[in-house]
């Protein structure tokens, strides 16, 4: 699905309304009916109360039809004007009239004093600014923004939360608990600094021109279930181990082999018909009566990796995780990368490496697959002001080297140089120790098992998100840990084979 500017959505919106000959008040309806749909299914009781807070654009029409259906569905409903101007939109204007008309309990804030109090009601609508906001929120618009903020009301925003700028680092807006967006995602609901912002992000769909999004030219998509369910190769009647691919997992060091244990079960689980993990010679034991199921290669370091040599050749390597940033390390991985075997992933301790060793980035073989945290990102890339320049500087970064970088987070995103990819699957319940170890292998598995590297890396981003989307009623995201993310990868791949 792609991902477009507040412009490119304009432009959309104009064109659905040419070429579909309708008036933009029909239009703005059906943004409206959309987000009513949603708001009804999460607020079924029909004794909850609303305070709709709209603007004078097309944002604030959009919030008044909001009411008017709310309304008339027998919901208790109150709106307020936010006067920061007295330029209103036709189409705001015209539905200002509606609400007047249908009697619909209705004020204008002029000043702090009009501010209403939102103690006696459930939900507050945020609908006063959309994505065309271009200047600092100031005056009564912002001491709305902060009234609600204070309220720790239960916030609902249309389309964008007021105040968040959709192409720039954001400082204050309405804090809101979801965000019902029309049809086209937009960047800044998905960046982790709009986190506090946005709430949990839900996409409805109004019906805009299908043409007129096709012709719309982007380099940033957001990543659905059905594009992953899509890529996913059909299993042959005839497989074997042999014919599944074999994946190398390449790392540990004393007290951190479990990262390899992880990340090779997790490949296995994954697909692939063949596990070989390289080791020091204190994990071999562990992960042999551990992880029966893998080859296990010991390298000639006792509690370090000091060589990695070996005489198999397998189809993907992962490597990096719990492997420690040692002088006899850091010269193995060098003369690894020197080598430039099958497709590769580098993963914590390797990044710290290259990232200690910058001119070593050179060595790595095209499209290789780098999945750094934000932490391991900043010691490659250097600090960054926000999360655009973030994003900007990780692209000048596998431009650069012709690299995929996986930049982990609650929205993971993919980056190749050319073309963004924006996870959209996963729950905070990720965000445990071992977690990154397991995406690791399984990327690599994909990998093994000939998936294109980007294919490789989006699917295996979405596939361990949706390990603790399904699990979410049954495990407390508080306790689900990296081998949760293992056992639920089968059932990640029955969800995602569903026709329906």
């Amino acid at each position: 699905m792609k991902i477009l500017t507040s412009e490119q959505i304009r432009k959309i919106d104009a064109e659905t309304i040419s070429k579909e000959g309708i008036p933009s008040l029909e239009l703005m309806k059906r943004a409206a009916t959309a987000f009513f749909r949603f708001f009804t299914e999460k607020y079924m009781d029909r004794n909850t109360s609303v305070i709709i807070f709209a603007g004078v654009g097309n944002n604030g029409g959009d919030a008044l039809v909001v009411a008017r259906l709310l309304h008339k569905s027998g919901y208790s409903v109150k709106a307020y004007m936010v006067e920061f101007s007295n330029r209103y939109t036709e189409d705001c204007a015209h539905n200002i009239r509606r609400v007047k008309a249908e009697n619909i309990p209705y004020k204008k804030i002029f000043n702090k004093e009009d501010i209403p109090d939102l103690s006696p009601f459930d939900v507050v609508v945020d609908g006063i600014f959309g994505t065309g906001l271009s200047r600092e929120v100031s005056g009564i618009a912002a001491g709305v923004i902060s009234r609600i903020n204070e309220s720790r009301k239960e916030v609902v925003s249309i389309d964008v939360p007021s105040g968040l700028f959709p192409d720039r680092k954001t400082e204050f807006a309405v804090r809101a608990a979801e965000t019902v967006t029309f049809q086209i995602p937009k960047l800044a609901l998905y960046l982790p600094e709009n986190a506090g912002f946005t709430g949990n992000v839900r996409i409805v769909n109004i019906g805009l021109n299908r043409e007129a999004i096709a012709e719309a030219e982007t380099d940033i998509y957001l990543t659905e279930k059905r594009e992953i369910g899509n890529l996913l190769k059909p299993l042959s009647k005839f497989a074997h181990k042999g014919t599944q691919g074999h994946a190398l997992i390449i790392g540990g060091s004393l007290g951190k082999c479990g990262s390899v244990s992880l990340a090779s079960k997790a490949a296995l689980k994954s697909g692939c018909g063949l596990v070989t993990a390289y080791l020091p010679k204190c994990g071999v034991t562990a992960i042999q009566s551990g992880f029966p199921e893998a080859m296990a290669l010991v390298d000639e370091g006792e509690e370090y990796i000091r060589s990695i040599d070996y005489a198999l050749k397998p189809d993907a390597i992962g490597i990096g995780m719990g492997m420690g940033v040692h002088n006899e390390t850091a010269e193995a991985l060098y003369h690894f990368l020197q080598q430039k075997r099958a497709p590769l992933v580098v993963d914590a301790d390797g990044l710290n490496i290259l990232a200690g060793h910058p001119d070593w980035l050179s060595l790595l073989p095209s499209e290789t697959i780098l999945t750094p945290h934000p932490k391991e990102l900043q010691r490659l890339v250097g600090e960054w002001r926000d999360d655009y320049e973030k994003i900007e500087k990780t692209k000048a970064l596998a431009s650069r080297y012709r690299v995929i970088v996986v930049v982990k987070g609650a929205y993971s995103m993919i980056i190749d140089g050319e073309r963004i990819y924006v996870n959209s699957s996963g729950t905070p319940a990720l965000a445990t120790a071992g977690s990154g170890d397991v995406l690791t292998g399984m990327i690599t598995s994909l990998l093994a098992q000939g998936y294109q590297p980007v294919e490789a890396a989006r699917a295996g981003v979405f596939l361990h998100g949706m390990t603790a989307d399904i699990t979410g009623e049954y495990i407390h995201p508080r306790s689900f840990i990296a081998s949760d993310i293992i056992e639920n990868i089968g059932d990640a791949y029955r969800n995602l084979e569903k026709k329906s």
